[in-house]
């Protein structure tokens, strides 16, 4: 398997941090690390680069990163905070005069041609964007030189997919884990669980949650995204977790 870079896009959940028209301390916080655009990963080799969820802050993301070119978008499911930045592909697709290849679950591929309708009618507007859809299950695919395994989680009952890249797996909007999935999970060194905020929620892992978790799996290194402004400062929180783990943050870069 080929040396990864990581490098977190956005760590927040769909409302992002700050929130709109919010004054809590959270979204009041000067701290950078208190600012967070929504949630999505940049996987890169030597030759390959991957975008995990197109959020609606996916030109930001792209241009605060100087990504010039993507090989695929792999979508872990069709909520409107993974999928809003579809649109944005166009510039990648102008540039690399090729359509944007999109990997995801069959429910989720339904999703996308709901969320962006237009650059899949039968006669299309110039100018809308193209792509190439690819139905992934459980098996492992291969993009590029990077090997990606499918992991199902819960998001209440709606079934998502979570990646695993070599030794790092990344898993985002779940509250739930079947066994057979955590078996998929054992033996990374490294992985990213959502952590919305310290109160129960119906669809999210709450922090206590994705420690428990991660210690279940005994995996030595974590980072928790998709973390709402109610969880609490960063500064503050990050002095609450076990050893080998930590809150993300926007532009975070990890290698493994």
């Amino acid at each position: 398997m080929a040396a990864l870079s990581i490098t977190f896009l956005g760590t927040g959940t769909s409302g992002g941090v700050p929130m709109v028209a919010c004054r809590c301390a959270v979204c009041q916080s000067a701290d950078v690390h208190d600012k967070r655009l929504r949630s999505s990963i940049l996987v890169q080799s030597a030759t390959t680069t991957l975008v995990v969820d197109a959020t609606p802050d996916f030109r930001q993301q792209m241009l605060q990163h100087n990504v010039r070119r993507i090989d695929a978008i792999l979508i872990t499911h069709a909520h409107k905070d993974h999928v809003g930045g579809l649109d944005d592909t166009r510039g990648f697709q102008y540039v690399q005069q090729q359509p944007t290849h999109i990997y995801a679950s069959a429910a989720t591929l339904q999703g996308v041609q709901r969320e962006i309708p237009y650059a899949f009618d039968a006669y299309k507007y110039p100018g809308v964007p193209v792509f190439e859809l690819h139905e992934i299950k459980s098996d492992p695919f291969v993009v590029g030189d990077i090997v990606v395994q499918p992991i199902w989680v819960w998001h209440y009952k709606m079934p998502v997919m979570g990646f695993r890249f070599g030794n790092f797996t990344y898993i985002t909007d779940a509250n739930r884990i079947d066994e057979a999935e955590q078996e998929k999970i054992k033996g990374s060194s490294s992985i990213v669980l959502n952590a919305l905020r310290k109160e129960s929620h119906i669809s999210h892992f709450t922090l206590q949650e994705a420690i428990d978790m991660v210690q279940q799996l005994e995996i030595p290194n974590a980072y928790f995204t998709h973390i709402s402004h109610q969880l609490g400062l960063h500064s503050e929180i990050s002095e609450e977790l076990p050893a080998g783990m930590h809150l993300a943050y926007d532009g975070l870069e990890i290698r493994v």
